[in-house]
């Protein structure tokens, strides 16, 4: 007996079998990628505007990053690096210890998730300090882990019916001039929350994404990144940057850090560094990193050499091919695509980020009121034509664009013909 392949009987499949906690933006089911490409198993063709939420930068498949796989492949797919270890894991270490920012010794250690990453960041601060709070902002993400989704500054739907949180971490207003909250702002509820709630001296770790990812892709002002920079210093605090979703080119920058002309003490990275393989890293002061104890890091999984084999084809393909450059000329045509229809359309609040993690803004016209409506139609709308978006954002009303950086300039200017129609048609409809 056959089984059904096509999109609605997959989706009934899948309602009965996975738990419903594994929420799914669309309901087209993948048969195949290449580059900048998705045709589901209808044989439609989509362009890929998610990336798998910033994950293959250098695209689906890239050959270089397929043909180090398959040579790892022939050669062993497992041995756990705490048991057996294997060069090419020393390799990639090496290469994240030079390139992350930093005129210091450093040290790396690998693990699976973005969210694993930020948990060993926190215990390895804890650890190096001896410790315990932690401050993180409003808006952020960090994960689903008890600790990642305490860090995360968003409770719907990240911590709801997950009962009480991990103690001592707390929350400061992230600045959105947008939004009414400015740097200073920020850094005076700061300067309170030291005052009234946590002394200095007793938090490990700052903690901040230098573009808010599921927050809604807003930069960190320089005034806030050099002022957190300079407290950490002051106070004896380690300063965690988290780019997961922000590193390996999507700022125009390897790192995106590398924007603020400042070096953190640890820095988390997953997502891209692997292109479309799971692997996560934790890179930081040499010190640091060796503060905790022998075995107290580390995961069966961790590290494995499929992915660390397509890490450092990845990190040749970013050099090589010269994405940093590609995503700042990707970046500002898009931008400047959208630019273009502020006049027309009244939804749009503000068009920003830097290199090519890129996002609009939408709220009610004449307001500020945000507008999660509007985002949410042009999504559909788009994926209607043939085009995967993605919604963020505390309220749900931003749309983020996250193309792999290796997209052809053909199918790139498809997707800006198939954005801009898509924001017409909806506002119109709205009229």
């Amino acid at each position: 007996m056959g089984i059904d392949m096509n999109n609605a009987a997959l989706a009934t499949r899948r309602s009965e079998s996975i738990s419903r906690g594994v929420g799914v933006m669309t309901q087209i089911y993948a048969d195949r990628a290449e580059n900048a490409e998705i045709w589901d198993v209808e044989g439609k063709r989509y362009i890929d505007f998610a990336a798998g939420i910033a994950v293959v930068n250098t695209g689906h498949r890239h050959p270089r990053v397929i043909d180090a796989v398959k040579k790892q492949l022939d050669r062993f797919t497992h041995t756990c690096h705490q048991v057996v270890p294997y060069e090419n894991y020393v390799e990639l270490a090496e290469r994240l210890n030079k390139a992350v920012p930093g005129n210091f010794a450093k040290k790396t250690i690998f693990v699976s998730t973005g969210a694993e990453a930020v948990e060993n960041a926190i215990k390895i601060a804890r650890a190096a300090t001896g410790r315990s709070a932690v401050v993180a902002f409003t808006g952020a993400f960090h994960g689903r882990t008890f600790m990642g989704m305490t860090l995360t500054g968003k409770v719907q739907p990240y911590k709801v019916g997950f009962g009480a949180m991990m103690p001592d971490v707390f929350h400061v207003p992230f600045p959105i001039e947008l939004h009414g909250i400015n740097v200073d702002e920020s850094l005076h509820v700061l300067d309170k929350l030291f005052k009234a709630d946590v002394d200095p001296k007793r938090v490990a770790a700052i903690i901040i994404e230098p573009v808010q990812g599921e927050g809604g892709f807003y930069p960190v002002p320089q005034a806030l990144m050099k002022a957190l920079r300079a407290l950490c210093d002051e106070h004896g605090i380690l300063f965690v940057v988290d780019e997961v979703q922000t590193g390996f080119a999507r700022t125009g920058k390897l790192f995106a850090m590398e924007h603020y002309g400042i070096e953190a003490d640890l820095v988390t990275m997953a997502k891209g560094l692997a292109g479309g393989f799971p692997l996560a890293a934790v890179t930081g002061r040499a010190e640091v990193m060796d503060a905790v104890n022998s075995g107290d890091l580390g995961g069966t999984n961790a590290g494995n050499p499929i992915g660390i084999a397509a890490a450092n084809a990845v990190l040749d393909v970013i050099e090589d091919e010269k994405l940093c450059d590609r995503a700042e000329q990707l970046g500002s045509r898009l931008k400047q695509r959208l630019q273009s229809l502020h006049a027309d359309v009244p939804e749009i609040a503000d068009i920003r980020g830097p290199g090519f993690m890129n996002a609009i803004e939408f709220n009610l016209p004449k307001s500020d009121k945000p507008h999660a409506d509007f985002a949410n139609a042009v999504r559909v709308k788009a994926l209607e034509k043939g085009l995967i978006l993605l919604t963020c954002g505390i309220y749900n009303n931003v749309i983020r664009f996250l193309s792999p950086i290796t997209i052809q300039d053909s199918v790139f200017n498809e997707a800006l013909d198939i954005i801009e129609t898509s924001i017409r048609e909806v506002s119109k409809a709205g009229k």
